[in-house]
Parts: structure tokens; C-alpha cells; sequence
């Protein structure tokens, strides 16, 4: 995991790999690493190597196209790593109309009334408005 930033007495930190999307789903009881692995593939599928790379070499930005294409999985997370809420940002945090983030708490439960402020704290880091009604799928 990748620290992104503070939202004191927690941090926001990046998942990066199929392993920690796992741990998240196990660790909040959702389907995060499902959602990871279907956009991991979906990024890699996408990349095209350069053509003047020597083969050996075909795959070296692999990894960084990957990040730049694919949304953001974040972890909020308290000063002893317990996992608090997930949130799905669009790639690179740049506000896209046609991706809708998605932000739940253990269970799927509703992270913001305890948890706003840090989710606040996100958004504005990304400059994006995490507003509940348009981040929370669960709404009743």
C-alpha cells in the first residue's frame, strides 16, 4: 500500500495489488478485490508497448499504465491498520462525469457519519466532492 495522505488520527492509503485488494475485501466483509481484479485486467488488456522496445523490455511500463488508467482503490485506515472505509476514486483522482466513486465501510454499511471528515479530507486531497448521495451506493 501507497500512503496518500492524512486525515488525522487516520491516514488514506492506496491499494495496489490484487493481494491487498484481497485482504481489504476479507478485512471490510465486500467485494473489493472483485471489483480490483476485473479493473486491473480491463488496464492491462489496454496497455500497448512501444514498438521500438526490444521484447525483453516490452512490459516495463506496464505497471505505470496500469496505475494511470485504472480508478483508484483507497483504505482509510487507523493508527494501529485497521481497515475503516474503502473508497473506489476515479483514475488518478481526476474527476470524470462517466465514473461514479464509490465509498462504503465494513459490510458496505455507511462510512459517513463516522467518517466524513476523513472522507472530506480525501476529496479535497483529489479535489473531488465525495458527497454521500452521490458516493454511497447503499442509500435507503
Amino acid at each position: 500500500m501507497q500512503f496518500v495522505c492524512d486525515a488525522p488520527p487516520k491516514a488514506w492509503f492506496r491499494i495496489e495489488t490484487e493481494g491487498e485488494a484481497a485482504l481489504e475485501s476479507r478485512a471490510m466483509n465486500h467485494a473489493v478485490e472483485k471489483f480490483f481484479k476485473q479493473y486491473y485486467e480491463q488496464a492491462a488488456r489496454s496497455y500497448v508497448p512501444p514498438r521500438a522496445a526490444p521484447y525483453i523490455e516490452q512490459n516495463i511500463g506496464l505497471k505505470a499504465h496500469i496505475q494511470r488508467v485504472m480508478p483508484l482503490f483507497l483504505t482509510l485506515r487507523d493508527a494501529e491498520g485497521k481497515a475503516l472505509v474503502t473508497a473506489m476514486l476515479p483514475p488518478l483522482g481526476k474527476d470524470e462525469r462517466s465514473f461514479k466513486p464509490i465509498i462504503v465501510g465494513v459490510d458496505n454499511s455507511d462510512p459517513y457519519p463516522e467518517h466524513g471528515e476523513a472522507i472530506r479530507t480525501l476529496g479535497k486531497h483529489y479535489g473531488l466532492t465525495l458527497d454521500p448521495a452521490r458516493c454511497f451506493p447503499y442509500r435507503r
